[in-house]
């Protein structure tokens, strides 16, 4: 089976995009783990597949598959590749579209200098949304790493978020503590660990361990996640700059219950076509 596909990156989060809408698509977990294979595949953090809606309302369904096979319910930074996909695709000739996701519907708009803004919803904080195993809901938490403990703002941005503070984002212990709070037990469908700095209140630096991932580039959600926790605890203002190690992302949020804005580049790398077999 030969697959048409579109490398796509945000910040240097890169993606594999499909389009499901004309032509049927149902892959493994297998081949999309050959795919996503920088050896001996194309390549990418995720692999994005884009649907028809289930509803008349909306314009496209929009599912998400990381690096290891498995279905996931957000990405901001391929969002954002979304909207520019269907437009530059044709699907569409609309500058701002519904996209239903296994979350619910977010808001992708393409701006006129070529970046994008996606309205990513509003983020969740009770334990049962994210989901998080704890007594209560509170604004930090202390989380177990066996030899050392680390607090924690625990969310969700239509996908599970831990975010630390860190003195030095250098040397933050990512490779380490990334994969324990990934697959810690108080998160159990796991968790995408972000380690912060704040540079000042209008600017934090960004690094994330992705669920099922490690750590890339850039993660658009991790940097909502981010900038909301440090607004949450009174550490940031309402617009941020996140730069993470691929580029910078600017998120705006105006309090709970509000949706999160992120405007950031999505940028198609090349076009091409991969041999599955039968």
């Amino acid at each position: 089976m030969k697959l048409q596909f579109t490398k796509m990156q945000g910040l240097g989060n890169d993606f594999v995009v499909i389009d499901g809408v004309r032509q049927n698509i149902n892959l493994s977990p297998e081949q999309i783990r050959r795919i996503a294979d920088r050896h001996f595949g194309v390549g990418c953090d995720q692999l994005l597949l884009v649907e028809k809606p289930s509803l008349p309302d909306n314009d496209f369904r929009y599912r998400i598959f990381n690096a290891d096979g498995g279905e996931v319910e957000q990405c901001g930074n391929g969002a954002r590749c979304f909207v520019r996909f269907v437009h530059d695709q044709g699907l569409t000739d609309k500058t701002e579209i519904r996209v239903e996701t296994a979350n619910g519907i977010i808001l992708p708009r393409l701006e006129v200098d070529g970046l994008v803004t996606v309205n990513m919803g509003a983020p969740q904080f009770g334990p049962e949304s994210i989901p998080f195993i704890t007594d209560k809901r509170a604004l930090t938490y202390q989380l177990d790493l066996g030899a050392e403990s680390v607090e924690i703002s625990a969310l969700s941005m239509g996908n599970p978020h831990a975010v630390q503070l860190v003195a030095n984002l250098d040397n933050a212990p990512i490779e380490s503590q990334g994969p324990l709070i990934e697959r810690h037990a108080r998160f159990p469908q796991r968790v995408n660990a972000g380690f912060m700095q704040i540079v000042d209140r209008g600017h934090i630096r960004l690094r994330v361990f992705e669920r099922g991932a490690g750590e890339t580039l850039a993660c658009g959600t991790g940097a909502c996640a981010a900038a909301v926790a440090g607004i949450t605890r009174a550490l940031l203002d309402s617009c941020v700059t996140v730069s993470t190690r691929g580029g910078d992302l600017v998120i705006r949020w105006q309090g709970e219950g509000q949706p999160v804005l992120m405007t950031g580049p999505a940028m198609v790398v090349f076009n091409g076509e991969i041999e599955l077999g039968a």
